[in-house]
C-alpha cells in the first residue's frame, strides 16, 4: 500500500494547468453536506475538471442513489492543523518514534506538501438514497477520528454484504470517471494530484496547491 508520505509521491512533478476552483453545488444532482463547512466555504469547491468527472460519475449510479460530498478543497493551514492533530492522537496512544509517527499519521491525513485536498483535486464523499439517507458503507466517513480505523480501508474485512456492495458501487462510479482511491480511506477519491499521477502512471500531476 502506497501512503501519501511515500517519497515516490513527492517526487512526482507538478505541471499545474491553472484550472480555477468551481462550486460543487452548481451541479444540482450532487449533494453537498455541511458538516465540514469552513468559514470561506472552500470545502464546497474543486477544480473544474474534477467537478466534471464527478458529474460523470454521478450519472452512472442507479436510480435513487446519489453522491453526497463531505469535503472538497482544503486550505494548507487547515491541512497542517489536521495533520498535527492526528499526530497528537497517535502520540498520546504511545507512538513516539518520529518516523513511525509521520508514517502512521499519513495513513489518514496527508502531509501538506502532498495533500490532494489542498490542490482542489480530492473529494471525501459517500452515497445517499432518494430521501437523502446515507447508505450503509460499513463505517463512517472520517472514521479514523472516532477510532474505527479497521473499517476505513476500501477493502476492509468484516464488512456486511450490503456495505461491500455499496462500496463497490461507489468505486465503480468514481473509478470509471478517472478517480483513484486512497486505499486507507474508502471515502477519499482524487484526480490530477500527485498521488493520482503515481497510481495512474501519469508523467506529472496537473493540479498543485490551489
Amino acid at each position: 500500500m502506497i501512503l501519501l508520505s511515500d517519497p515516490k509521491v513527492i517526487n512526482i512533478p507538478v505541471q499545474d494547468c491553472r484550472e480555477p476552483l468551481a462550486e460543487i453545488a452548481s451541479v444540482p444532482v450532487i449533494v453537498l453536506d455541511p458538516r465540514e463547512r469552513d468559514e470561506a466555504g472552500t470545502y464546497g469547491r474543486v477544480r473544474i475538471g474534477v467537478l466534471e468527472r464527478l458529474r460523470s460519475a454521478s450519472e452512472t449510479l442507479p436510480d435513487g442513489v446519489r453522491l453526497l460530498v463531505i469535503e472538497g478543497h482544503r486550505s494548507s493551514t487547515e491541512q497542517a492543523r489536521r495533520f498535527a492533530l492526528h499526530e497528537d492522537r497517535l502520540r498520546h496512544s504511545g507512538i513516539t518514534d518520529p518516523v513511525d509517527l509521520r508514517r502512521r499519521a499519513s495513513a489518514f491525513v496527508s502531509p501538506v506538501e502532498m495533500a490532494p485536498h489542498c490542490a482542489g483535486a480530492a473529494l471525501d464523499l459517500t452515497l445517499i438514497d432518494a430521501e437523502g439517507v446515507e447508505l450503509d458503507m460499513g463505517g463512517a466517513v472520517n472514521g479514523h477520528r472516532t477510532g474505527d480505523e479497521k473499517y476505513c480501508p476500501l477493502d476492509a474485512s468484516g464488512l456486511s454484504d450490503q456495505a461491500r456492495h455499496n462500496r463497490h458501487l461507489l468505486a465503480q462510479a468514481m473509478g470509471g470517471a478517472g478517480f483513484v482511491n486512497y486505499p486507507t480511506e474508502w471515502w477519499h477519491w482524487s484526480y490530477g494530484d500527485r498521488y493520482w499521477a503515481l497510481i495512474s502512471k501519469a508523467d506529472s500531476a496537473i493540479y498543485g496547491p490551489a
